[in-house]
């Protein structure tokens, strides 16, 4: 026997019980009963008593969900972490602190926060995700993630090695730049106060160096004393690669302010290291000097011309021009030296009105310097200042001399062209933007190295380690899910298409359609990554008990959407065998 549900044209369809038999050979059905009066739970009921089920009162009878934590989040990141070799990272540790290290680069990822606060949401009374159940350390204490994070101050060199190991064999270039972050508090010896990038200029800070391979992975990472200036950091960093990793040759990519003339003679010579860097625009200026002022007529074919100079022996000079950026210069000195003039012109107004004139050149002068100082534009005037008046006028030779320079840099090399040529060279410069994409990562997007909330050295030096590794993990997880997220998957052949690599970097084709419609290609809405995660997050690990065995705990994971299916099959991930 069987219910089958009739259409009945405009009507409700009709619920009939029926029974099918042979007769002849044939099948036969005939209608037992019509059961379109009854309820419809009730028609449910018995349409699985028919099946060999069990119909009971209430489902509570049987199962009881007695806790659902967000899961599927948890189940991502763990898989990522692990296809990258956390596990092997954390071998060397303590048995008990293995799984206390893989649950606080988890938590870095999922929800980053104070090492009290990822032990209240690892705890099994306080967990606010499945990752301390899973990872079988919800009843670990407060000091547990301590002692983990002394052994991860410790293990540094030994992390650090495996992975210049598996992402510097056979490289020739290395990203490196140097960010800031501030701290509360003057108990810590790494606090101290200096240039801020974040402009917290009333805090202590501390400075930490990131190195990352040409794609943007990064390797290894150094805390500094917050007024370290950035040229210092170098001599640590090559020889960290050289003697700590043993890796004898590479080309280092640095910002112009990073890799000095000084710092590449007294650090990266004597220790036979190549460099990508560029020229200062004093330099910049004397190489015009030397070689002739640069035409735009010379930048008509490829916005780069290759020279040398006695004044950098040994390396190529890439002379490039982005006629964009030319424009944007010349615009903007317009506009700063046209608002400093407004404001001088309001300063000489005051010396000559009839009521209470401004008198006193040390008077003037005053006004004057705090006008100077707020748009950087004294270099372009020059300045008459008397008791009674002041008068200025234009430095039409400077501004000239500076607009013949608008849009110019210079990318510096010693690699011979056979290894990186201009282009090259160019496109190695620009990627230290995968750098900052990082610094950004790190620090106001997703893993929130600041505040940092420790006092001890090794701790905070512990600290921006973990939120490395956490980094490390994330770009894994980006690279493996650009499909379901804005990010260009193509921008490879989208660079290789533009005429000059001094052209403004340009998305894909794919990514442009990805940007109009917010679509996948099969359909599926785009994401961030950090919005994907809340999605994932859906995914519920129910904690379930029967009537007949309360004390036996059986877990549930949720069947995941379309959508979830798709990122843990990129991911390489089941939320199922993740527990």
């Amino acid at each position: 026997m069987y219910i089958e549900t009739v259409p009945n044209r405009n009507s409700p369809p009709a619920v009939l019980l029926r029974e099918g038999y042979r007769e002849g050979g044939k099948i036969v059905k005939r209608t037992l009963a019509n059961l379109s009066h009854w309820d419809a739970q009730l028609v449910e009921h018995f349409r699985l008593l028919l099946k060999g089920g069990v119909a009971v009162e209430s489902l509570d009878a049987v199962m009881t969900i007695e806790r659902s934590l967000p899961h599927g989040h948890v189940a991502a990141v763990l898989g990522a972490a692990r296809a990258c070799g956390a596990e092997k990272w954390f071998a060397s540790a303590p048995e008990q602190l293995r799984s206390v290290l893989l649950a606080m680069l988890c938590a870095r990822v999922l929800g980053p926060a104070s090492k009290l606060a990822t032990h209240r949401m690892l705890h099994d009374d306080t967990a606010t995700s499945s990752l301390g159940r899973v990872l079988g350390v919800g009843q670990c204490q407060a000091d547990d993630l301590y002692r983990a994070l002394d052994w991860l101050h410790e293990a540094q060199p030994t992390l650090e090695r495996a992975l210049a190991r598996k992402h510097l064999v056979g490289s020739t270039l290395v990203l490196y730049d140097l960010t800031s972050t501030w701290l509360t508090g003057h108990c810590c010896e790494l606090a101290a106060r200096g240039h801020s990038r974040d402009g917290k200029r009333d805090d202590p800070q501390i400075v930490f160096g990131l190195v990352c391979t040409s794609e943007g992975c990064p390797i290894a990472v150094e805390v500094f004393k917050g007024n370290t200036a950035d040229p210092a950091t170098v001599a640590s960093q090559v020889a960290k690669l050289k003697e700590r990793f043993g890796i004898q040759r590479l080309a280092w990519v640095g910002d112009r302010g990073m890799l000095t003339s000084a710092r590449i003679e007294q650090v990266l010579k004597p220790q036979d290291m190549d460099w990508v860097s560029s020229l200062r625009a004093p330099q910049i200026a004397l190489l015009a000097a030397e070689q002739g002022p640069f035409q735009p007529s010379l930048f008509d074919q490829r916005n780069l011309i290759e020279l040398t100079s006695e004044h950098f022996p040994g390396e190529r000079l890439i002379v490039c021009r982005n006629p964009a950026l030319a424009e944007e210069r010349a615009r903007k000195r317009g506009e700063l030296l046209a608002a400093t003039e407004a404001d001088l012109g309001k300063i000489a107004a005051a010396t000559q009105r009839a009521r209470n004139p401004l008198r006193g050149e040390q008077a003037i002068a005053l006004r004057v310097g705090r006008v100077i100082e707020r748009f950087h534009m004294a270099k372009h005037l020059e300045l008459t200042i008397t008791d009674t008046a002041l008068r200025w006028t234009r430095k039409t030779d400077a501004i000239a001399a500076e607009a013949a320079l608008d849009g110019l840099y210079v990318i510096r090399t010693s690699l011979a062209a056979t290894q990186l040529d201009g282009p090259a060279a160019v496109a190695a410069y620009k990627s230290l933007a995968h750098v900052e994409r990082a610094f950004r990562c790190m620090k106001t997007i997703d893993l929130h190295v600041r505040p940092v909330f420790h006092y001890n050295t090794e701790r905070v030096r512990a600290h921006v380690l973990l939120c490395m590794l956490a980094y490390y993990v994330e770009w894994h997880m980006r690279e493996c899910l650009k499909p379901m997220l804005f990010d260009d998957e193509f921008i490879e052949q989208a660079q290789a298409a533009r005429a000059s690599p001094v052209n403004k970097a340009l998305r894909s084709e794919h990514a442009k359609a990805k940007d109009a419609t917010k679509r996948g290609d099969d359909g599926s809405p785009l994401h961030s990554f950090r919005t994907l995660l809340q999605d994932l997050a859906t995914v519920a690990y129910n904690i379930t008990s029967t009537s007949l065995n309360p004390n036996a705990k059986i877990v549930i994971t949720t069947r995941p959407t379309p959508v979830q299916a798709k990122a843990f099959k990129l991911l390489g991930v089941n939320p199922v065998c993740s527990q």
